[in-house]
C-alpha cells in the first residue's frame, strides 16, 4: 500500500547448533517463507513475527557462522547481509544474537565481533533451560552492563520460551530503534589476541560454572562416540529404521491403497466408456494412486530423521563418521549434505556450500545423488513388496526391512568407494577436518516434530498433484495415441508414441532384463524418481485387458517379472541418473553444465553396469 511504513527488520545471527533456527520457528510460526538470496543459492528464511503489543517486524534467519571473518558461502552471505555489502539486500534494523547459555564461552567470540558492525543489538542466551539444570549460572544483567547492550533468556523448543524476547523488542520498538552507525574496525574486532582477553575478562565476571563431573551427556556418549560401539549403535538405529518403514506404514497403506482402488471402480462404473473414462482411471487414479499409498512410509522415515536430529544425536554421528569419511577421501565436513541427500539430493548438494574448499566441495557433489533420496522409496517398497516374502529373520528382523537396509547401505558403500577412487586420482591434499559443537541431548520436541511431517506430507502431496499428475495426464496420452491400426494384435499401447520409444529403447536396456513397459516407466522418473510407480501403473493398466486398474501393482508385476528382473530395477535406481532438479542443483552449485553432464554419464555408466552383473549373477544363481 502507498504510504505504508516499512516493518523494522530483525536478522538472528549464531554459531551453528545454538538453536537459532528453532528460536525462529518459536517466533515466526507459520509466518514464513524459504527463497534464495539473489545471485546465491545460499538459502534465505525470513517470517514475521507479532509482539504482545501488536507490533509486527520482519525476522531473517541468517545462516550459522561461528565468525565475521567467512570460510565458505553460507559464512560470506552473513557476514555481507550484516554489513550492507550484499546486492539487493537491505542491512538489518536490529541484530538478535543468539548464544547458546550452556556453551557461553565458544558463542561470545562472535558477539563481540558483531558488536563493530554498528548495529542496535539484541543477546538472546538461548537454552537457558539446559544451563540452570546443569548449575550454570550467568549474571545477565551483569552481562548486559559489560557489552552495553539489553540480554534476555530464551528457550526455543518451548511454546512460550520467547516471551522475553518478545517484550524486549516491544520496548526497542515503543521508544524507536536508534539507527545504525557505520561498521567499526572488523580487523581489530576479529583479532585472536584482542577476543582472547576480552572472553577471558566477561567470562570471569558474569559465569558461574560448577566442576566438571560426569554427566548424562557424557554416560551417553561413552558408549554413542565409542570406536566400536558407537557404529553398532548407529547401524542399530538404521536397520531399526528401515523395519519400521515396512511395519508401522503398513495399514494405513493399505487404506490408501483400498481407497484408490474403490474409487477407480466407482468412476469405471459410472462413466461410460471413452478418453475421458481411460484419463481418470488409468492416468490419474492408477498413476496418482500408486505414488500417493507410499506417503505413510516417508512420513515414518523422516519421523526417525526428525527424532535423531531434535535428540541431539545427529551431531554425533557426523562426528562418529568423521573418521571413516576421512579415509576415503571426503571432507568432514561432507556428513551433513550427505545425509540431507537422504531425504532429497537437492537441499544436500546445497548443504555443501559450507565447505570452504572446492576440491572437497565438489567431491561430495560428487557422490551426494548416491546417496538414496525419499523418492526412491515407493519404488523400493513396490519391488521389495512384490519380490520378498514376508518373513522373520533370526526371530526379530523382518526381512523385507533388511532387504531395504542392504539397499541403503549399498549406496553408501558405492559412495565411499567413488570417493576413494576419485580422490586418489584427483588433486592431492588433506581433507577439511570437522569442528562442531556437540548439543546437549534433549527430548524431542512433539510440535517442532509434527510441524515437519505436516511440511514433509504437503511437499509430497503437492508433487503428487503438480508435477505427478501432469507427467502422468502426458503419459496417458502419449500411450493412447495413436490409436493402433487395424488388425494389431498386440496391446493398443504398443503402437502409442510411448510404446514405440520404448520398444526403440528396448535394446538398450534388454541385457538388464528390463521390457519396453519399464522403459517407458523410467523417461518420466527423470523428472521425479517415484514416477517409475506411476508410470508403471499407468501402462500396465493401459495393456491389461478390460477394465483392470493397476491398483494391485505389486501382484501384477510379481506374476509377470523374473526375480532377476525386478533385483535389476532395484540396483539401477541404487545408481540410476539423477532427476532434472538434482542435475539443476549441479549445475547452480558447481558454477555449469560440465559437471553436471559428469555426474549424469557416470552414474548412467554406473547403473547400467551394476543391473547388468545382477541381472547375470541371479539368472545364474537360479539356473535360469
Amino acid at each position: 500500500m502507498n504510504g505504508a511504513v516499512a516493518l523494522p527488520r530483525l536478522a538472528l545471527l549464531g554459531n551453528p547448533n545454538c538453536g537459532k533456527t528453532a528460536l525462529f520457528n518459536l517466533l515466526t510460526g507459520a509466518r514464513q517463507k524459504v527463497a534464495n538470496y539473489a545471485g546465491v543459492t545460499v538459502e534465505r528464511k525470513q517470517g514475521w513475527l507479532e509482539t504482545p503489543q501488536g507490533r509486527r517486524a520482519q525476522v531473517l534467519d541468517l545462516p550459522g557462522t561461528y565468525s565475521l571473518e567467512p570460510l565458505s558461502q553460507d559464512e560470506s552471505v552473513t557476514r555481507d547481509v550484516v554489513t550492507g555489502r550484499l546486492p539487493g539486500e537491505a542491512r538489518p534494523d536490529l541484530l538478535v544474537c543468539v548464544v547458546d547459555a550452556t556453551h557461553l564461552r565458544l558463542n561470545l567470540r562472535l558477539v563481540l565481533e558483531a558488536q563493530a558492525l554498528g548495529l542496535p543489538m539484541v543477546l538472546v542466551l538461548n537454552m537457558a533451560d539446559v544451563a540452570q539444570a546443569r548449575g550454570v549460572r550467568i549474571d545477565m544483567d551483569r552481562l548486559a552492563e559489560e557489552l552495553g547492550l539489553p540480554v534476555v533468556p530464551a528457550v526455543g523448543v518451548q511454546r512460550d520460551g520467547a516471551q522475553a524476547l518478545l517484550r524486549q523488542l516491544d520496548e526497542l520498538m515503543a521508544a524507536g530503534l536508534p539507527p545504525a552507525q557505520a561498521p567499526g574496525d572488523l580487523g581489530v574486532a576479529t583479532d585472536p589476541g584482542h577476543l582472547n582477553l576480552r572472553v577471558r575478562t566477561l567470562l570471569a565476571a558474569v559465569l558461574d560454572e560448577p566442576p566438571r563431573r560426569w554427566t548424562a551427556d557424557d554416560r551417553i556418549d561413552r558408549w554413542a562416540l565409542h570406536p566400536v560401539w558407537g557404529y553398532a549403535l548407529l547401524a542399530g538405529l538404521l536397520l531399526l529404521m528401515f523395519q519400521a518403514v515396512f511395519a508401522w506404514a503398513a495399514w494405513p497403506m493399505d487404506l490408501i491403497e483400498a481407497g484408490m482402488g474403490w474409487l477407480g471402480e466407482q468412476v469405471a462404473a459410472h462413466m461410460a466408456e471413452g478418453p475421458l473414462r481411460s484419463l481418470l482411471v488409468d492416468g490419474v487414479i492408477a498413476g496418482v494412486g500408486g505414488v500417493l499409498v507410499f506417503l505413510p512410509q516417508i512420513l515414518v522415515l523422516f519421523l526417525f530423521i526428525f527424532l535423531l536430529e531434535d535428540s541431539g544425536y545427529l551431531p554425533r554421528a557426523a562426528f562418529l563418521m568423521d573418521r571413516l569419511m576421512g579415509s576415503v577421501g571426503l571432507s568432514g565436513r561432507s556428513f551433513i549434505p550427505l545425509l540431507s541427500s537422504f531425504a532429497c539430493a537437492v537441499p544436500g548438494i546445497m548443504a555443501t556450500r559450507t565447505i570452504s574448499h572446492w576440491r572437497d566441495r565438489w567431491l561430495t557433489i560428487l557422490v551426494a545423488p548416491l546417496m538414496t533420496c525419499s523418492a526412491r522409496l515407493p519404488v523400493y517398497a513396490l519391488l521389495i513388496g512384490a519380490f520378498v516374502p514376508q518373513r522373520t529373520v533370526a526371530g526379530l528382523f523382518n526381512l523385507q526391512g533388511l532387504v531395504l537396509f542392504g539397499l541403503y547401505a549399498l549406496g553408501i558403500a558405492s559412495a565411499m568407494a567413488v570417493a576413494f577412487i576419485v580422490s586418489r586420482r584427483g588433486a592431492g591434499g588433506r581433507s577439511t577436518p570437522l569442528l562442531m559443537e556437540l548439543p546437549a541431548y534433549r527430548w524431542p520436541s512433539a510440535r517442532n516434530i509434527a510441524r515437519g511431517l505436516w511440511e514433509r506430507a504437503l511437499i509430497f502431496i503437492r508433487r503428487v498433484g503438480g508435477i505427478i499428475l501432469a507427467l502422468m495426464v502426458l503419459l496417458w496420452f502419449l500411450s493412447s495415441y495413436p490409436a493402433p491400426p487395424e488388425g494389431f494384435t498386440g496391446a493398443a499401447v504398443e503402437a502409442s508414441f510411448a510404446g514405440r520409444l520404448g520398444l526403440f529403447l528396448a535394446p538398450l536396456f534388454a541385457p538388464l532384463g528390463f521390457d519396453w513397459r519399464i522403459v517407458v516407466a523410467l523417461i518420466p522418473a527423470m523428472a521425479a524418481r517415484e514416477v517409475v510407480v506411476a508410470a508403471l501403473s499407468t501402462v500396465y493398466a493401459l495393456s491389461a485387458s478390460g477394465d483392470q486398474v493397476a491398483d494391485a501393482l505389486g501382484g501384477l508385476i510379481g506374476s509377470q517379472w523374473s526375480l532377476a528382473t525386478a533385483l535389476s530395477l532395484l540396483v539401477w535406481f541404487v545408481y540410476a541418473p539423477q532427476c532434472v532438479a538434482t542435475l539443476a542443483a549441479i549445475r547452480r552449485e558447481a558454477g555449469g553444465w560440465r559437471h553436471a553432464a559428469i555426474v549424469t554419464v557416470y552414474l548412467f555408466a554406473l547403473a547400467w553396469a551394476a543391473s547388468w552383473l545382477t541381472y547375470r549373477l541371479v539368472l545364474a544363481w537360479s539356473g535360469s
